[in-house]
């Protein structure tokens, strides 16, 4: 079974920066695609960054465009996201979560919650202005 755990979250002035890491235990070659998700108070649950097993391809929601950076390390089943320029605006509980969907099937990679079958507890993540 697919277990997620994430861990690196914290308090931080607007400005500053984290890393968030991901480690993964029971991934499977069906594994397809590991994504970030956030989710604030009052606020829906919402995609931040996803990551493609397959060609490690990543992409990003708008808002964090260009100031957050995902990567997987294979080797040690860990998925990282760095985030710089803090806003504010990105706190939030930040989740990784693992995706078996088929990647040409969708033609995409999974990009919504309800794709995303496997979720870690949580890390918090606070912006101070």
């Amino acid at each position: 079974e697919v277990q997620l755990v994430e861990s690196g979250g914290g308090l931080v002035q607007a400005g500053g920066s984290l890393r968030l890491s991901c480690a993964a235990s029971g991934l499977t070659f069906d594994t397809n695609a590991i994504g970030w998700f956030r989710q604030a108070p009052g606020k829906e649950r919402e995609g931040v960054s996803y990551i493609s097993r397959r060609d490690g391809g990543t992409y990003y929601t708008g808002s964090v465009q260009g100031r957050f950076s995902a990567s997987i390390d294979n080797a040690k089943n860990t998925v990282y996201l760095q985030m710089t320029s803090l806003k504010p605006e990105d706190t939030a509980v930040y989740y990784c979560a693992a995706s078996d969907l088929s990647i040409p099937t969708l033609n995409r990679v999974p990009s919504l919650p309800s794709e995303y079958a496997y979720w870690g507890q949580g890390t918090q993540v606070t912006v101070s202005s």
